[in-house]
């Protein structure tokens, strides 16, 4: 069984310093139908305005990755990464770029603010939240970089509950694949039983086990054990592999 969803159907928010796509409810856009798929909670497609960003704020018992497309982001947290000195203490310096993949484990509990310092560039990100397998957990912090060649013409683990193939390690039966198609490039992901996919085309065009995308739509897979990637033409996707 598969559902599309255009992006013309996800929320949307303009705040003026942040122009934010909601692929689920979330803030005060709100659709009962739309309430996450699988442990899948949270897609925003968000745009910095230079300058700006998002103050200290709080989360928990949530796994949280940005995934940033251009620009760069600016974090710091209540762990200490992004603090003056913090690779001298061992921690992350906290910014963000394209081809990064940066996991925060909420847990118990964390404080955290994002920016965009540049004073001429839009700051162009997704934020992603996963529910995690185990509430209540030690926050942690983690970010790798993969870079465009590892994503050519494939799908490349960069996301998964058990770190594999050098990926982020999320704690959530989840496992997030990154890929870039154009022209004759193509790829499968085979499911194993009891798994659900939900296929987001980041940019460019894509088909999808026969369905045509384009940037923003996404496709929820269920009773399948398949996902077939094809005809891209400049495509950048995430593919998620959850538990049912």
């Amino acid at each position: 069984m598969q559902q599309l969803i255009k992006s013309s159907d996800r929320g949307y928010a303009d705040h003026g310093w942040l122009k934010s796509f909601h692929s689920f409810s979330f803030a005060d856009y709100y659709d009962p139908a739309r309430m996450g798929f699988g442990a899948l909670r949270v897609i925003n497609e968000d745009r910095i305005a230079p300058g700006t960003g998002f103050g200290t704020h709080g989360h928990r018992d949530m796994e949280i990755i940005s995934y940033v497309l251009s620009g760069e982001l600016a974090h710091k947290d209540s762990m200490g990464n992004g603090e003056t000195g913090a690779a001298a203490a061992g921690k992350a310096t906290g910014v963000i770029r394209p081809g990064d993949v940066q996991r925060m484990s909420a847990g118990t509990g964390v404080l955290h603010s994002e920016f965009n310092h540049a004073k001429g560039a839009v700051t162009h990100f997704l934020q992603i939240w996963i529910q995690p397998d185990k509430r209540g957990i030690t926050p942690s912090y983690e970010q790798k970089h993969f870079d465009a060649d590892s994503k050519r013409g494939r799908l490349r683990l960069v996301a998964a509950n058990d770190g594999a193939e050098g990926s982020v390690t999320i704690n959530a039966n989840a496992r997030l694949y990154a890929g870039l198609f154009n022209g004759e490039e193509t790829a499968e992901l085979q499911l194993a039983q009891g798994r659900i996919a939900y296929v987001h085309l980041v940019r460019g065009s894509l088909n999808v086990n026969g369905q045509d995308l384009t940037a923003g739509d996404a496709l929820q897979i269920s009773e399948t054990s398949l996902v077939n990637l094809k005809a891209g033409q400049d495509a950048e996707v995430l593919v998620f592999d959850l538990a049912a």
